[in-house]
């Protein structure tokens, strides 16, 4: 009698271990895919706004009730990356466990329908043309440090595509962003960066920023 009480315990107990288990797994994917993750930056190409090895919390439940913003920080999917649709993938992806996609983090520019226009001033600085006025870029590492266009760049003038935006990092000079691989349609869009939260002495919330136009 005593030797089944303990086997039925032993049962229960692993029962129990497994459900408890079970709904951690779905609580972190649901929390993952309706509310939010943490993200880690292993480049350069958003200074100053963020540095190599910064945290940041990236949001992902405003894409049921809005679209992005010019100004946005967005963590994304390049369209040059080929997201397998095998179930395994997938749930890789939902999940974060075990993934291998690239991910970029870069900031919109251009909105579906925005004229954009990357121009070269004489004193050697550049700057960004958005139906034809200057965007006031106060984030940006440095409007001399731009790497200079070519023909096989995405300089404009040109017409952003509807269900598409414009990417740019922060750092104009070391960025591989839509001025290389075009437009980054909507449905590629992971989240929107708010909140850096790593190192301490530098947690901040990110303010969209307010433009002349």
């Amino acid at each position: 009698m005593k030797k089944n009480n303990l086997k039925e315990k032993i049962i229960l107990f692993i029962k129990e271990s497994l459900d408890t288990i079970l709904f951690v797994i779905v609580m972190l994917i649901a929390i993952k895919f309706f509310i939010g993750e943490i993200r880690w930056i292993p480049s350069g190409s958003m200074h100053p706004t963020l540095l190599e090895g910064d945290r940041v919390f990236v949001e992902r439940y405003s894409r049921f009730y809005r679209q992005p913003k010019r100004g946005d920080i967005l963590i994304f999917y390049p369209p040059m990356v080929n997201l397998k649709t095998r179930p395994d993938k997938v749930f890789a992806r939902i999940t974060g466990f075990l993934c291998k996609d690239m991910a970029f983090i870069k900031r919109v520019i251009g909105m579906p329908g925005d004229k954009i226009e990357i121009k070269k001033n004489a004193d050697g600085s550049s700057v960004v043309l958005v139906n034809d006025k200057e965007l006031n870029e106060k984030y940006i590492q440095s409007k001399y440090e731009y790497n200079d266009c070519t023909p096989n760049m995405y300089c404009g003038p040109f017409v952003v595509p509807e269900g598409s935006y414009f990417m740019m990092g922060d750092n104009r000079g070391n960025s591989q962003d839509s001025r290389y691989w075009g437009f980054l349609p909507q449905e590629r869009i992971i989240g929107r960066a708010v909140f850096l939260m790593w190192p301490f002495n530098r947690t901040k919330a990110f303010k969209r920023p307010k433009y002349s136009f």
